[in-house]
């Protein structure tokens, strides 16, 4: 059969990667996966790459599915009124559908002297800049790891276990996604392995200098590295085509993930904004949503009516260096429970976690559509009374544990 349906996907994350996959379930479609870089990059093992346990690379052969066109380039720009899109070498390529699934970064930090001083660790390049610093600096140099979220607890556990002297400075309350319980439980992991945690408004970051953070009650921490985990961003690629996004840039769209400007684009992951209430940043979400964006193409080209977002979650696990971690298990809503396994469990979940995110993807090459998840009818809730809120307060409201996060699940 006659490959007549032209898909590009961009973004060859854990959203873009599981899309392109899927979308080979028809025959009569041709899908192009582009992105940046020739590997698959675990992001929810940089902290791994950073302490030096593992590379947080996957060749695209080992999860991308053989049908698929991989061309390792950057797009510049989409043209949804020629459904093209450019790229940075030169050239244009043409699509009947779009998915967008560029992912998330780190948001450029609006602290004085954070940008020019401090590392942060969300793309493979920004992880292996950090290691090649912490390589050449004592074992014995002061590090402080800015940012409560699980990002910033697994880098601070990470390199606190391998002998540094690590503060992590918070801003507000260690891991805000946790339950109580599980916070205690992480507190205590960090504690046992030195690293000294600086909680509550008085540890806001105010300033970073070459050898110093300062503090908002007018602390001054020695540092030689200060690494940088707070906030989020994503790439704007969106707003620069013209598309509709919301105040960060992500892409906005329907329920059925599909852009407001062009029933042709399809949002996945990070970057997408439905209903202007996005899911919080993690691996689990950015398969399903990912796997869901590919049904509505997949439903567009059948004629068929998309069916809106119904994702339900199941938590979120932490590693705490090597030889503990923890899993918070999580109401099918996303909020934490009582409810966790730590330790050296907890261990062996997060790190059966992570192999099962990259076998997923492998599974879905394999076996396209065989992806399948927990729904969640509360988001219709959301959607209802979230009507009359302010923007900010809906987001707040369906995103209980997204501040200052990388993707986990």
């Amino acid at each position: 059969m006659t490959k007549s349906i032209k898909v590009v996907v961009i973004g060859g994350g854990y959203a873009g990667v599981l899309a392109a996959n899927r979308l080979t379930q028809r025959d009569d479609v041709s899908v192009t996966l582009i992105n940046a870089l020739p590997s698959f990059v675990e992001r929810i093992r940089l902290h791994q790459l950073v302490g030096g346990s593992d590379d947080a690379v996957v060749g695209y052969e080992d999860v991308l599915a053989g049908g698929v066109r991989l061309v390792i380039d950057t797009v510049t720009r989409i043209g949804a009124a020629d459904r093209s899109v450019t790229v940075a070498t030169g050239g244009t390529i043409g699509y009947d559908y779009l998915i967008y699934a560029v992912g998330s970064g780190s948001a450029d930090p609006r602290v004085s002297g954070a940008a020019e001083f401090a590392y942060p660790i969300a793309t493979l390049a920004e992880a292996q800049r950090l290691r090649s610093v912490l390589d050449a600096v004592p074992a014995t140099a002061a590090v402080t790891v800015v940012g409560a979220g699980p990002t910033g607890i697994e880098t601070a556990a990470e390199l606190a276990e391998l002998g540094r002297a690590v503060t992590l400075v918070c801003g507000g309350v260690l891991g805000p996604y946790l339950h109580p319980r599980g916070r205690r439980s992480v507190a205590r992991r960090l504690a046992r392995l030195g690293v000294t945690v600086l909680e509550g408004p008085g540890a806001k970051v105010t300033a970073v200098r070459r050898d110093a953070v300062h503090l908002g009650d007018g602390r001054e921490l020695p540092s030689v590295v200060t690494i940088w985990t707070a906030g989020f961003g994503v790439p704007d690629l969106a707003a620069r085509s013209g598309l509709s996004v919301d105040v960060v840039g992500r892409l906005l769209t329907d329920e059925t993930l599909t852009s407001l400007d062009d029933v042709r684009i399809v949002a996945a992951g990070d970057a997408a904004a439905p209903s202007d209430l996005p899911l919080r940043m993690s691996c689990q979400s950015a398969t399903r949503i990912g796997a869901h964006a590919a049904d509505t193409v997949l439903r567009r080209i059948a004629g068929e009516q998309p069916a809106p977002l119904n994702l339900g979650f199941f938590g979120q696990c932490i590693s705490l260096g090597r030889r503990a971690g923890i899993f918070q298990f999580a109401n099918r809503d996303d909020t934490a429970n009582t409810f966790y396994v730590g330790g050296r469990p907890g261990a062996k979940l997060k790190e059966f976690v992570c192999q099962s995110t990259v076998k997923h993807l492998a599974e879905e090459a394999r076996k396209p559509g065989s992806l399948t998840w927990v729904k969640d009818d509360k988001r219709r809730q959301l959607l209802r009374t979230s009507r009359g809120q302010a923007p900010a307060a809906a987001d707040q409201a369906v995103q209980p544990g997204m501040r200052g996060r990388s993707g986990r699940p």
